[in-house]
């Protein structure tokens, strides 16, 4: 990691960069892919099975058998955590629900709004490196209790044509019953053009690498929303002399081994507490499995010296990192300043790999600077708010006139005319 103190404000930008990401060179290997997918349906995501997955399938759908084997390949101490898992983030996410609202605005006009589920979603599950079967959780739970009429999950098979048993564990114990062996940006043409084996959806949800990001961006273009544009990991520290260096090391590598273009940042106000934790980091470095991978996300890190603790925060939210971890003395007064940041975790014992499993909050986040505009994955995300109308016959009398002198005046007559031949009808009627 670099080591930068008091960092002029003019080269914020330039020194906490993330890792490039090579849009146009991406987007000439994603088009092509869609264009495949989109003319030939499982033909083509079988014929991209063999050249990115290396394995020839007989077909893409998971079968009820293969979901039983799964079952018996979890231990009993993983199912146990698995279970607790979707019971907070149960509990956090059916809480966020909102009743139908019902307002009388004036006499006789009545304006409703209420949550309708999006009938139909795609979740895709990253399955390469890191079978990632927590986003299972994080994406089936909600969306269940949303109420989605069809929920398809698709996620990369192995060299033997198998989807890791904990992600089949969790589909089968949420409710997901649509697995599909397809990963990649592959998988999310699929789900936006539809095939002979893969629904097509309204929604494409779930996080990925830059080609299933930039798939996502793509899938947008053909009328399929998306969650959010998601990309590489990342976590932000703001940790003072109170934290511990040997919880901050943990937390900013356990974003690190996600992957080599993930990015993790230390700010501090005390260069002696960051390089306590750049030690501690080189300690703890040496005994993960998954070292190669952290090592090299590392070499696009940094740990930033801010005296200055209003200059900090600003720092922190022009970073707008993915996660936060805030461990300083006067954490109240630090939380409340910030205002760009997907998901933030508060004090010396909450680890954000917390958040990414269990706590209750979704782990599925904005990344690359997107937390300034873009909320992180909730109940509402499978929702859309439809907003309904009643006029009464004597509330058309009173709200008519208004409508009619706006219609007027924007030379909208055939609107105008909609009011006014329903006023006429009530004065030819009147009793």
């Amino acid at each position: 990691m670099k080591l930068l103190v008091n960092p002029n404000p003019e080269k914020w930008k330039k020194q906490l960069a993330r890792p490039v990401q090579k849009t146009k060179e991406i987007n000439k290997i994603v088009k092509p892919i869609f264009e495949k997918v989109e003319k030939n349906g499982d033909k083509a995501l079988k014929k991209f099975a063999q050249e990115y997955d290396h394995v020839t399938l007989d077909s893409l759908l998971v079968t009820a058998e293969e979901i039983k084997s799964a079952k018996d390949q979890i231990s009993k101490e993983l199912k146990e955590a698995i279970k607790t898992a979707k019971a907070n983030i149960e509990k956090f996410h059916a809480a966020q629900a909102t009743p139908e609202l019902i307002e009388e605005v004036m006499p006789g006009v009545i304006c409703m709004r209420k949550s309708v589920p999006i009938q139909r979603v795609g979740l895709y599950i990253p399955g390469g490196t890191a079978p990632l079967f927590s986003t299972v959780l994080m994406l089936g739970v909600p969306a269940k209790i949303a109420g989605c009429a069809e929920i398809v999950l698709c996620t990369p098979p192995n060299r033997e044509g198998k989807i890791h048993p904990a992600i089949l564990y969790t589909a089968d114990l949420v409710g997901i019953t649509k697995v599909l062996k397809v990963g990649g940006a592959q998988a999310v043409a699929a789900m936006t053009f539809g095939t002979e084996s893969v629904p097509q959806v309204d929604k494409i949800f779930g996080p990925g690498n830059q080609y299933v990001t930039a798939a996502k961006q793509f899938a947008n273009k053909y009328g399929v929303a998306i969650d959010m544009p998601a990309g590489p990991s990342e976590v932000l520290v703001y940790a003072d002399d109170t934290a511990v260096p040997a919880f901050v090391a943990s937390d900013l590598l356990s974003q690190a081994e996600h992957g080599i273009d993930s990015q993790v940042v230390l700010v501090t106000p005390s260069e002696k507490f960051a390089k306590k934790v750049l030690k501690e980091i080189d300690l703890q470095l040496e005994d993960l499995p998954r070292k190669d991978i952290a090592f090299k996300a590392l070499q696009n890190s940094t740990a930033v010296v801010m005296e200055n603790q209003g200059e900090a925060l600003e720092l922190i939210n022009d970073y707008a990192p993915e996660h936060l971890i805030i461990a300083v003395e006067n954490e109240e007064e630090a939380v409340d300043a910030i205002f760009n940041a997907g998901s933030v975790f508060i004090g010396n014992f909450t680890p954000e790999s917390a958040g990414d499993y269990a706590s209750g909050t979704n782990h599925t986040l904005p990344t690359y600077g997107y937390a300034r505009n873009y909320s992180g994955v909730s109940l509402d995300s499978f929702l859309k708010k439809m907003t309904y109308q009643k006029i009464t016959p004597e509330g058309l009398k009173t709200l008519g006139p208004v409508v009619e002198v706006m219609a007027a005046n924007e030379q909208l007559d055939a609107h105008k005319n909609a009011v006014t031949i329903r006023l006429n009808y009530l004065k030819e009627n009147k009793k």
